[in-house]
């Protein structure tokens, strides 16, 4: 292995990146590991300071200098480039209908980044037909996910707030990338932690076997098992032949999320407890089953400096939760609790190793899974301790979607700007899931959230009879 590239010390890539090139690997569409986004405030912005706050930002992060490159033997690995002087153009799209410039900046988002010594990340400087400026920023997902974004974003806007008003003091330092990164490295090498985290998973496998829960039904499982001649299977595939994605949202509006938020905090929950019993409810009543699994990811940002050294660190595991119906709505949320607590303490573990090692033990066709969803709630938004020195200054925020996702369907929560309600976002394979599917999906979603949270004490059983 090259201990150096152009003069920079050179690292392993984490499990997380891992986990991303594992899929990149079989994806026609490269940019399926695009994120982009715009972050846009209703007000007279300076570029030419915008354009300084930028580059200071990226100067501050080292997360966002990541390069990559390959070794003779195809292998990636990173190092952290120094700030070169990058291009920050800036593009006026006052000329233009929001739906013109939306559809700009989402063939951006679906042009793939040259991954070999190259950065990874843009950024535009942009005004908007809407009287609203600020930036687009495209990074790949292999040196950011959705709290780094946000990190990044409300960076930026500090440095610039700080250079405009007198009263706004400059933010505090970013952590280090590096500094994590060998933390990371140092756990894989063979740590007793890691031993400890892998026996769990491998205890947790072999207990007993999921099975598949289908958005509609059993017909996919039915399927499989007739394709297959084997009545017991208990996995199916859960995409199609194409990579092609489309991104629906539903919005929930603020006081109803209110409402979800409040009976959290008095519970002691958190909103992805409330959002998985939602989820495995609905796949319980569709199928009739009790043994529901679905991917949850876990954002492994516990520290101040994990929360503040960038780069990617989600890992994706399996959730199953074996409910009756005859449970009591309240104790099926504790009992999420408590497993997701469970997951937690062991999430450092490598997401990769953990599905080949499923994989081995129980013998399915190639391209089976149990999980039809993967779930993501984004509890972080540009809101806290970020923005209100702006005062009452509106800003919005819009992902634009890459064209292309390996899963079927891929479910992201996160609060909307302007009235704190949520946002659902489905990322989804045309192919595999229809619009109309997800419209059943949400609606009798909500339906199983709000009744539960109105009846906490009645059973699984008795809420799917109210609604």
């Amino acid at each position: 292995m090259m201990r150096k590239r152009k003069g920079y010390t050179v690292y392993p890539l984490t499990a997380a990146q891992k986990f991303h090139f594992f899929y990149l690997d079989y994806c026609p569409n490269k940019a399926v590991v695009n994120i982009g986004t715009s972050l846009t405030i209703e007000t007279e912005l300076d570029f030419e300071v915008l354009r300084e706050s930028i580059l200071k930002a990226y100067e501050r992060s080292e997360s966002m200098r990541i390069q990559f490159a390959k070794d003779k033997e195809g292998v990636w690995y990173q190092y952290v480039a120094d700030q070169t002087e990058q291009e920050i153009p800036f593009y006026d799209f006052t000329q233009k209908s929001m739906e013109e410039a939306e559809e700009i900046m989402k063939k951006w988002t679906q042009t793939p980044f040259q991954r070999e010594d190259s950065p990874m990340s843009r950024m535009v400087m942009i005004k908007m037909p809407d009287g609203y400026s600020g930036v687009y920023l495209l990074a790949d997902h292999l040196i950011m996910d959705a709290q780094s974004l946000i990190c990044f974003l409300k960076d930026i806007i500090e440095i610039y707030c700080s250079r405009m008003y007198e009263n706004v003091p400059a933010p505090k330092d970013m952590a280090s990338y590096i500094e994590q990164l060998k933390k990371d490295l140092e756990y894989e090498a063979g740590s007793k932690a890691r031993a400890k985290d892998e026996e769990y998973f491998r205890r947790l496998i072999e207990s007993s076997e999921p099975i598949y829960n289908g958005i509609d039904g059993t017909a996919k499982l039915e399927m499989e098992r007739d394709r297959h001649n084997n009545p017991n299977l208990r996995a199916a595939v859960n995409i199609s032949d194409s990579v092609e994605s489309a991104l629906d949202v539903f919005h929930l509006e603020g006081e109803p999320t209110k409402r979800l938020m409040d009976f959290c905090s008095r519970q002691h929950i958190s909103l992805t407890c409330l959002l998985i019993m939602g989820l495995r409810t609905y796949f319980q009543k569709v199928n009739g089953l009790d043994d529901v699994s679905i991917n949850t990811a876990i954002a492994r940002r516990a520290t101040l400096k994990e929360k503040k050294c960038g780069g990617t660190r989600i890992h994706s595991f399996p959730f199953r939760t074996v409910i009756p119906k005859e449970t009591k709505f309240i104790d099926a949320l504790f009992e999420i609790r408590e497993r997701q607590n469970e997951l937690f303490r062991h999430a450092n573990y490598d997401p990769v190793a953990y599905f080949k090692y499923r994989s081995q033990v129980y013998k399915n066709p190639a391209g089976c899974t149990y999980e039809p969803m993967s779930l993501t709630y984004q509890p972080m938004t540009l809101k806290e301790k970020g923005l209100e020195q702006l005062g009452d200054i509106r800003y919005k925020t819009k992902w634009y979607p890459n064209g292309a996702t390996t899963q079927g369907m891929y479910l992201t929560v996160m609060h909307r700007p302007e009235d704190n309600g949520l946002d659902f976002n489905f990322e989804h394979q045309i192919r595999a899931v229809s619009r109309k599917q997800l419209e059943y999906l949400y609606y009798y979603l909500c339906k199983i959230m709000f009744k539960g949270i109105e009846n906490p004490n009645l059973t699984v059983d008795d809420i799917l009879k109210l609604i």
